[in-house]
């Protein structure tokens, strides 16, 4: 195997790596999440929140590709199974079938969650020096705080 010369010493390589692997872990817990929810949401709102938990899932997919390609990217495999993403995440995993309103609630606070888990991943790229990460982690930062913001103006 060559060796990565890319600017980033191994050590914050892997450390950058361990924060990305959270990050992906508490996306794709979110995507299963917002999938589930648009398979089952019901009631009055049922085809707003069908159509607007398929976007938000389907913008999760793309996103758990590129953080996982970027983990790829800095010399470490990236998770790949539930039981590494369950060990992983900081999102719990939801069981029940919620009422719409409830669906509403989870699901804005995983994507404040992953805000909090982007703030820590953010902080150790910019001690690695590693523009690229805190690029990729910035854009989902974003992207997740707007994400929670439309979902708590949906239940107001």
């Amino acid at each position: 195997m060559s060796k990565i010369d890319i600017g980033i010493d191994t050590k914050d390589r892997e450390t950058i790596a361990g924060g990305l692997k959270r990050l992906l872990a508490d996306s794709y817990t979110l995507y299963l999440q917002t999938h589930n929810f648009h398979w089952n949401v019901t009631g009055p709102l049922f085809r707003e929140l069908h159509l607007m938990f398929e976007e938000q899932y389907t913008e999760l997919a793309e996103a758990v590709d590129d953080i996982a390609e970027r983990i790829r990217t800095l010399g470490v495999p990236a998770p790949g199974t539930y039981q590494a993403f369950a060990q992983l995440s900081s999102i719990e995993e939801v069981v029940e079938i919620p009422e719409a309103k409830k669906m509403v609630e989870i699901l804005t606070h995983g994507h404040e969650q992953v805000v909090k888990t982007c703030r820590h991943v953010l902080k150790e790229a910019q001690q690695g020096d590693d523009e690229s990460t805190v690029a990729l982690v910035s854009d989902r930062m974003r992207v997740h705080e707007k994400t929670a913001w439309m979902l708590r103006a949906m239940s107001q």
